[in-house]
Parts: structure tokens; C-alpha cells; sequence
């Protein structure tokens, strides 16, 4: 039997529970400030987008159904790109990892089955549909925002990174996709009179730190000064958050970390230091430091807490990079990412579709930090 085909077999059984052999996956290095996949780690990942993006049901749509002849539409209706995966901004940010992994890994096993996937996802007329979709529906304009309108701009992103005639064809079908979703942010930020801190998919300050990385990858300073602005506006007075509180039951993101992780992007390294000085308090810090409790991984929100762990980690590289090397935190920072990486990945990829369908894109990007 092929060992691939066994691999996934066992996985989606459940009897393979996640990076069980987490030793032949991944490498720490001595200092133990960075974790890398090893290429058996990246075939072991790839295997969940590759089952779950053609995988319609089950599926969690968010489509407001506005007559009762749209009543009768399937996912795959809907949105013929991005159908698979439970929901939209899933689907989305698993094509995101298979082109990630392509791109990085271009000599694995799953190579072949990669393109053949993406190559169908990103067919011109399948895209097409998928863009009409914003302006065919009337309340479909704050459809996936700003979650799955932030992945969107992380794929286009990739794909325009990445110096190849495949990728150079995909990210030409994308861009009806996704100067809808850019006319979108544009529309909604200079009506967004608050931020939401939420833990979850509206998190403002996450959606703004994925679409400023695609605003300066694509050199669209309007878009760009626009984001910058609306960040100031919404955080740059904020002090003595109350992360003491953090996190909520669901979350799979620190809503202050988030914010941290966006405010290094917008201020220079010096007024980001002394910013994040008085953004936490001594007892709310230690308290986001602290690995998530998750006490049901077969619970399809409980398991959120491990993405929590996740995101935590790419958030906490990313300020480390930004405070002087005299500052202490740094350190303390790297390592506890680091932690936070060798304690959650072993839980990827469990067997239970609630935590299999979206996780391994979360460890790919925090892995990739």
C-alpha cells in the first residue's frame, strides 16, 4: 500500500494522533528560539488541506439567504473555488498552505496532487464566480469580513511572491476575487468607527495586519496609508490592556497580541517599544504567556484554544524581532513561542474534522514566522 495513502488513512481514522512521531516532523534548533518542519512534516500538513478542499460536506455555509429559490444551492454553488474545508475563509487559507508548500517544498510526494487541486480552484470562470458572489447577493457585501477577506489577501499575496509561470497564471485568475475584497476593505474601514477585540474571525487588528502585508507587497499606498491610519486611530492610545481577562472560551486569537502584532507593523521600532511599554500591564502580559487549556479537541469550538497557541506563537516572534536586543521580553518571547509550537503541534491533525480542516494552516504560517 502506498505510504502516503496509509498516512492519510490513519490520520483520518484517528489512529495516528497528529505529530505523534513529532521527532521525525520537526527540528528545534539548540538555542531553542527557532522550530522548522522537516520535509516528512510537510507531507504529514499537506495532507489535510488536500482531503478537505474538495470536501463539500459537512459544511458550515455563511450565506444569507435572501429568497427561497437560493435555498437550494449548495456550497459548491456558491462558491466553486472555495466550497471545501467546512466553511469559505477555510478553504481559503488551506489553498493558502498548499501554495505556501509548493512554493517552498516543491519536491514532495504531493506535489503533483498539489497543482492538480490548485490548478482546478483557480480556474478563471470558477474565480469569476467566486467575485460575482460579493455583488450578485445584496447582503453579501460584509460576507467573511474581515477574516476570510484577510486570507484572501495572504493568498494573493503568496501567489505574487512566488516567481513561476503557474503561480503567475493564478494570480492573474485571482484578481477579480481580489479587487472585490480590496473595494471592500476600502469601503468598510473609514466607516468602522470601533474595533472589534473579539478573540475570533472579526477581529479587527488580525484582518488589518494580513491586508497592510498584501498593501505593501503590491506597493498600493493609498490602501496602505488608509490601514496605517485606521490603526492609530483605533490603537495607538490604547494602555493597560486587559489581556488579564484573555482568553474567551473559543478564541483562537489574543485580541492583544493581535493588536501588538499590527502596532509593530504601523510604528518604528523605538515608538513601538515604548508603546507596547504601556499597552500591558505586568500581570496581563504574564497572563498571555500562558499555553491554553483545551479540554475537548473534539469539540469543534473548544478546539479553537489550540489555534489560540498558534497564533500566539507568530504574534510573539513578531515582537521579538521588533524589541532591542537589551530588552529581556525578547528572548522570553522567542522561547515562549517556541513552547507554545512544541506543545500544540502534536495535537494537529487529531482525527476530528473541527481542529483537521484549518489548524495545519495555522501552524504552517506560524511555523513560517
Amino acid at each position: 500500500m502506498n505510504t502516503k495513502k496509509l498516512l492519510l488513512g490513519l490520520l483520518l481514522s484517528g489512529s495516528l494522533s497528529g505529530f505523534a512521531q513529532q521527532n521525525t516532523y520537526i527540528n528545534v534548533s539548540k538555542d531553542g528560539k527557532k522550530i522548522e518542519l522537516t520535509q516528512a512534516g510537510v507531507s504529514f500538513l499537506a495532507q489535510l488541506p488536500l482531503h478537505c478542499i474538495e470536501t463539500e460536506f459537512p459544511n458550515k455555509p455563511n450565506h444569507t439567504i435572501e429568497t427561497s429559490g437560493e435555498v437550494a444551492l449548495s456550497p459548491k454553488q456558491l462558491h466553486p473555488s472555495f466550497y471545501g474545508c467546512l466553511d469559505w475563509h477555510s478553504s481559503v487559507h488551506g489553498h493558502w498552505m498548499l501554495v505556501k508548500i509548493l512554493k517552498s517544498y516543491p519536491d514532495l510526494p504531493e506535489t503533483a496532487q498539489i497543482v492538480k487541486v490548485l490548478e482546478h480552484s483557480f480556474l478563471p470562470e470558477n474565480l469569476q464566480t467566486e467575485a460575482d458572489y460579493f455583488t450578485k447577493y445584496k447582503l453579501a457585501k460584509g460576507f467573511e469580513r474581515t477574516y476570510g477577506w484577510a486570507w484572501l489577501l495572504k493568498l494573493d499575496e503568496e501567489l505574487l511572491a512566488w516567481d513561476s509561470p503557474l503561480a503567475k497564471k493564478w494570480h492573474k485568475n485571482l484578481q477579480p476575487l481580489t479587487q472585490v475584497i480590496v473595494q471592500r476593505w476600502k469601503d468598510y474601514l473609514p466607516k468602522q468607527t470601533y474595533p472589534n477585540r473579539t478573540g475570533v474571525h472579526p477581529n479587527t487588528a488580525f484582518g488589518m495586519v494580513f491586508a497592510l502585508d498584501w498593501a505593501r507587497a503590491t506597493k498600493n499606498t493609498e490602501f496602505e496609508s488608509l490601514l496605517v491610519q485606521r490603526s492609530k486611530d483605533y490603537y495607538l492610545k490604547n494602555k493597560a490592556v486587559a489581556a488579564i481577562l484573555e482568553p474567551d472560551g473559543t478564541d483562537f486569537l489574543s485580541p492583544s497580541l493581535e493588536i501588538a502584532d499590527l502596532m509593530r507593523r504601523v510604528l518604528p521600532n523605538k515608538e513601538f517599544s515604548l508603546w507596547f511599554n504601556q499597552f500591558y500591564t505586568a500581570e496581563g502580559l504574564k497572563n498571555v504567556l500562558q499555553l491554553p487549556i483545551v479540554s475537548d479537541r473534539s469539540d469543534y469550538s473548544i478546539v479553537h484554544l489550540d489555534g489560540l497557541s498558534l497564533s500566539k506563537a507568530w504574534c510573539l516572534q513578531g515582537i521579538a524581532k521588533q524589541l532591542p536586543s537589551t530588552d529581556p521580553r525578547k528572548k522570553q518571547f522567542q522561547e515562549t513561542a517556541v513552547m507554545f509550537l512544541q506543545k500544540t503541534l502534536p495535537n494537529i491533525a487529531n482525527g476530528n474534522y473541527g481542529g483537521d480542516h484549518w489548524l495545519g494552516s495555522f501552524a504552517m504560517y506560524a511555523l513560517n514566522q
